[in-house]
């Protein structure tokens, strides 16, 4: 961020702060939420700790899934902005986002995020905190804006062995801490727990892990390549959960891109495939990509694409998100009905 605009947000965000701490004495019904508490509300993502003396009251989003967080908390009315969204809007959400501006359709900059006036700031990955996109995370800090990434992007600062839900559902809880929204978010962590739990109950026919199904996840196609599934993805932690392994788990990226032939080679025994119809961009509808497999010369002969043993699952919730867990219970049953699990 350039210092004129550091200046610009210092400014604002103070106006922003004496307006929202200014009494309503037009209102005697204000709720007392609205006035400072005794004690202050500490969370720690991503290795830095914010402190928060009251709920924020101008949220700002900066990608879709930490939007859809939000609203599935019941928050809308405490955010000042969004950005950056990738698909459509759920329709389940769709009234509480349309109460939202959206400060950007794309990243947000700087400039774009000093002119919602936040009072805190959330992304799901730490990509969207540079220079060059909405500010580093120290820069906001020294203009008295905390900021919360999720905590699944974060591997080096958190506990050894917990699982990328469970690192999905602490974003929940913390966020709860951070709102005021404590039931709420215990409540989705609970339910979200249990259907893990539900999936996790998929057997193998075969026991003891002889004959494993393996699985490529087909993300997207770009320029006629393929990009799927490796090992530092969520696809990764759903198959180990529904008794499947990742045929790419031995690469050590989200989503790598990779050949025709390396697909070929690792002969799943079933695919999935990502639609991200909503996202328009060439090769990323699941027709497509059903077209570019049946089509290759080579991926066409594997039994996986001759026998149709191919499931589809919403694109976007194979990232991780509130919606993660709808995927992970479209895997679990697609494998039942494949007949790889009982």
């Amino acid at each position: 961020m350039r210092h004129p605009a550091r200046l610009g947000i210092a400014l604002t965000l103070a106006l922003a702060t004496a307006a929202c701490s200014a009494p309503a004495a037009h209102d005697a019904k204000t709720p007392s939420t609205a006035s400072t508490p005794s004690t202050a509300t500490a969370v720690t993502s991503c290795g830095r700790q914010a402190t928060f003396a009251a709920p924020p009251q101008r949220a700002v989003a900066l990608d879709q899934t930490s939007t859809e967080t939000l609203l599935e908390l019941g928050l809308q009315d405490s955010m000042a902005g969004t950005a950056n969204l990738k698909t459509k809007i759920p329709a389940a959400y769709g009234a509480a986002y349309a109460k939202i501006p959206v400060i950007a359709p794309k990243i947000a900059t700087g400039e774009q995020l000093r002119a919602a006036t936040p009072d805190f700031v959330i992304g799901g990955s730490a990509d969207l905190f540079t220079k060059d996109r909405a500010g580093t995370r120290e820069e906001l800090a020294a203009l008295k804006v905390p900021t919360f990434v999720s905590a699944v992007d974060c591997p080096g600062q958190n506990p050894a062995g917990r699982t990328p839900f469970e690192l999905l559902f602490s974003d929940y809880e913390n966020l709860g801490k951070v709102f005021g929204a404590e039931e709420r978010a215990g409540k989705l962590a609970a339910d979200q727990r249990a259907a893990v739990a539900k999936a996790a109950r998929n057997s193998p026919k075969v026991p003891g892990g002889a004959g494993q199904p393996t699985v490529v996840y087909l993300y997207s196609v770009f320029n006629g390549m393929p990009y799927v599934a490796g090992k530092t993805g969520l696809p990764s932690e759903m198959s180990r959960i529904v008794g499947a392994k990742n045929a790419f788990d031995d690469v050590d990226e989200d989503w790598p891109e990779v050949s025709w032939e390396e697909v070929a080679e690792r002969d799943p025994d079933f695919i999935v495939i990502g639609d991200l119809s909503e996202r328009g961009r060439p090769g990323d509808s699941a027709a497509e990509k059903r077209a570019a497999m049946t089509g290759h010369p080579v991926v066409s002969k594997l039994a996986a694409v001759r026998e149709a043993k191919i499931l589809e699952v919403p694109g976007i919730e194979l990232d991780p998100s509130v919606r993660s867990v709808h995927a992970l219970g479209l895997l679990a049953a697609g494998m039942k009905d494949l007949g790889y699990v009982r």
